[in-house]
């Protein structure tokens, strides 16, 4: 009962929207694309995109437009989801206008559906209340949702679609957009690991967020051994690196096991290799030797991460995060204990042939102030 609230507790509420996209100035093909790309990046993983339609211009004189309809899970409401649809617009050149005339556009991006809520504000009314009478918009909709509801009229898309009585020109055309692929459905399981102060723990933070993933972050703050360690290394290692080989045993084994229950994707802020590297640093060999058995024992039976990322951050920016987040126990970690624990893993890297390892320097970023710098980092997980 306990794990089942604590992962409620870590769960967002992700709903489906419908989008309608046109554009008919410049390149739209590829405004478009640029459009569906940003969707993904900053409103959810976009799940399915019509097919390009072109269609005369609508309630005025212009070039013809290309159209589509996708469908997009989010976390936003419908508030800011509204306020990064117009972000995006912007971005992509839209310039809006005080006229209510309709005009030519770069991109043009509506909320028609927002899962099965009826929603009239100032600033937004769902479901979209011309949806139901333009061709643009009805024949991409019921192409990927036909058998979606309308809210109010109670009737399936594929219906409305056939009772639509705009007679304006629409035409399927062979162009194909792509769709992108978030991390989480590329992978199932990520462990994100880095030396003391690389910032793992947060970029772990920001992932589970943003991709509605299950966390599994370590509970080092729970080992009494840890603040004794730094005051008397030889006395206190064995027994810290012990405890945190089980601890993390039994947290890996125990919501690796449950992690499907609510969701397909998990990422973690470590890996059970980590104890073993710890182990080389902080151990003597006869004590190593006696805990090679016992990781070995226990590391067949864990599973292995879809991706091993390990995050570079060089020693002077390790120094000033760990100084920065004044955890009193790791204010005197030596430079020379850092650079020890950075070979180990680097080691780990070059000889651990069964893991899909991916190594992203950040000494020069700041994922967490810097949004492009994220985005970035994304960009290299997706591609890896």
């Amino acid at each position: 009962m306990i794990l089942f609230f604590s992962l409620y507790l870590h769960m967002q509420i992700v709903r489906t929207t419908y989008l309608s996209l046109g554009s008919n100035l410049g390149n739209k093909l590829h405004n478009l694309q640029q459009a569906v790309d940003q969707i993904a990046e900053k409103i959810g993983a976009v799940s399915k995109i019509s097919s390009v339609y072109k269609t005369a211009s609508w309630g005025f004189e212009s070039d013809d437009f290309f159209n589509i309809c996708i469908e997009v899970a989010t976390s936003l409401n419908p508030e800011n989801l509204l306020k990064v649809i117009h972000e995006i617009e912007a971005s992509l050149g839209r310039k809006k206008s005080k006229s209510k005339a309709y005009n030519a556009r770069t991109i043009d991006i509506d909320v028609l559906l927002f899962d099965t809520e009826i929603i009239f504000s100032k600033d937004l009314i769902v479901p979209h209340k011309e949806m139901m009478n333009r061709k643009f918009v009805i024949i991409p909709l019921a192409e990927i949702a036909p058998h979606l509801i309308h809210p109010i009229e109670k009737q399936h898309i594929h219906i409305c679609a056939k009772n639509c009585t705009d007679d304006s020109r629409i035409e399927k055309t062979n162009e194909v957009l792509k769709r992108p692929i978030s991390i989480s459905e590329k992978f199932n399981y990520i462990a994100i690991e880095g030396n003391i102060g690389a910032g793992k723990t947060t970029l772990t933070n920001m992932i589970a967020e943003d991709y509605n993933a299950k966390m599994v972050l370590e509970r080092f703050a729970d080992n009494p051994f840890l603040p004794k360690f730094y005051k008397d290394n030889e006395r206190y290692a064995f027994p810290l690196e012990m405890s945190f080989l089980a601890d993390r045993y039994q947290q890996l084994s125990d919501d690796l096991a449950q992690y499907d229950l609510f969701k397909n994707f998990i990422v973690s802020d470590y890996y059970i290799f980590k104890s073993l590297i710890f182990a080389q640093v902080t151990l003597q060999k006869d004590e190593y030797f006696l805990y090679r058995k016992m990781f070995d024992i226990m590391y067949k039976e864990i599973s292995k991460p879809d991706l091993y990322i390990y995050l570079y951050q060089n020693t002077k920016r390790l120094i000033e995060n760990i100084k920065k987040r004044g955890r009193d126990y790791e204010q005197n970690i030596a430079p020379e204990y850092l650079e020890k624990i950075h070979k180990g893993y680097l080691n780990f890297v070059k000889t651990e042939q069964h893991l899909n390892t991916l190594i992203i320097d950040i000494s020069d970023k700041d994922f967490v102030n810097n949004p492009e710098d994220y985005v970035t980092i994304i960009d290299i997980i997706k591609n890896a």
